[in-house]
């Protein structure tokens, strides 16, 4: 093999392993930090699971929970699948560049031993002179000591490839290796994912059963919490309309106008990356019309979201506005605070304690109040968006978690 061709298809080879190694470390930091984040999901999820489990052995909380659980299990074991994938590809790779060096390393012996017999032969000191000045003229003379000089430095760049050649054959060898412990590591953790997916399938089955046992007291609490959700409604409904009517009388006012805009305008620039109102907690229920998750044939209706979280979690403003309302609804409603962000509103209802007052200013992150935990063990806060009259579904504007 031509050593100038051989350091030009070198340097591709070498090209390609670096860039495919880049761009596969890049996409292995991104799967082992969606790996981290869904342990600290699931971990977040386990503790909320736990206080909802001190006070009954089954409950609507505990089973939301254990359902979270499982998709938050689901997705860590899809991402290990995705991590071993990689790998096994990575492994491919590394294989394949390994034959290929492995196949040039003899080439270069080879080429490299036939130019050492060959300087051999000529190492005699009269050949050399005879070879030299038996040139017909003197420029042949220059001639062939250039290529006796340009012989000597192939033999010596042949040398350098060879040594160059080994050191990246036994680079990625010990990389092969690297990446065949880490699969059979990921292999191994994939496997107790698995079963702990198991065994929370298994307690998902018996809350699920054990609840179903109690249908008739099931349906007397839903009809209870229905009496104090169409409380709740009718009451936020009336604050919103209240406040709309003042809002639009206010807009006759041209600096009130402009104000009332630029803040519905910034409020809109919130759309899916607003912060969440509690700093750990999962949407348990969603926003419209859905069956219970219990008591299929009976379908419940939420004007925003169920967020359940920790006991004695602080409830913090989504975004800067001003406190229109704080009302108590009797029953695990408890406290409600209406805050307005011009044409747009954020409810927060199930609150235990409320920190702010009718007509105060607050700010994004200002603690409004704690969450209530109910009869069952369970924290939960109720969280709505509207705009004017209109209800949103708050878990478009909510960011990702």
């Amino acid at each position: 093999m031509n050593a100038r061709i051989f350091s030009f298809f070198g340097i591709i080879l070498l090209s390609l392993i670096f860039f495919n190694s880049v761009f596969a470390q890049k996409s292995k930091a991104q799967l082992e930090k969606e790996r981290q984040q869904a342990l600290a999901k699931i971990n977040e999820v386990q503790a909320i699971l736990e206080q909802t489990s001190k006070k009954r052995k089954s409950s609507v909380g505990q089973l939301n929970a254990l359902n979270k659980q499982l998709q938050q299990r689901k997705a860590l074991i899809n991402n290990f699948k995705k991590e071993i994938n990689q790998l096994n590809q990575n492994i491919d790779q590394n294989e394949g560049v390994i034959v290929s060096l492995e196949s040039d390393l003899s080439n270069l012996k080879a080429e490299y031993t036939e130019m050492a017999y060959a300087a051999y032969k000529a190492s005699n000191g009269y050949d050399r002179l005879v070879f030299l000045f038996s040139a017909q003229s003197f420029n042949q003379f220059l001639m062939r000591l250039k290529y006796m000089q340009q012989y000597s430095q192939a033999r010596k760049d042949q040398f350098r490839l060879i040594l160059q050649v080994q050191d990246q054959l036994t680079a990625e060898k010990n990389v092969l290796i690297e990446n065949k412990t880490e699969k059979q590591s990921l292999l191994n953790q994939q496997i107790e994912e698995n079963k702990k997916l198991a065994g929370l399938r298994k307690k998902q089955e018996n809350v699920l059963s054990l609840l179903k046992k109690e249908e008739a007291s099931l349906t007397k609490e839903i009809k209870k919490n229905q009496k104090e959700i169409d409380k709740l409604e009718k009451l936020i409904a009336e604050l919103v309309k209240k406040e709309v009517d003042k809002t639009e009388l206010a807009t006759k006012n041209t600096v009130a106008k402009t104000e009332i805009a630029n803040l519905t305008k910034s409020f809109e620039g919130l759309k899916t990356k607003m912060v969440w109102p509690v700093s750990s907690g999962f949407i348990s229920e969603e926003f419209g019309t859905h069956p219970h998750p219990v008591l299929k044939r009976v379908k419940i209706k939420n004007d925003g979201v169920n967020i359940q979280t920790n006991e004695g979690e602080k409830v913090k403003a989504v975004f800067s506005g001003k406190v229109k309302a704080v009302a108590e609804v009797p029953g695990n409603m408890r406290y409600v605070v209406l805050v307005q962000h011009g044409d747009y509103f954020t409810v927060y209802a199930k609150l235990r304690e409320v920190y702010v007052k009718k007509g105060q200013l607050i700010a994004t992150g200002d603690s409004i109040g704690t969450v209530n935990t109910d009869s069952n063990g369970v924290s939960e806060l109720q969280f709505q968006v509207w705009r004017n009259n209109q209800k949103l579904n708050p878990a478009e504007w909510l960011a990702s978690r």
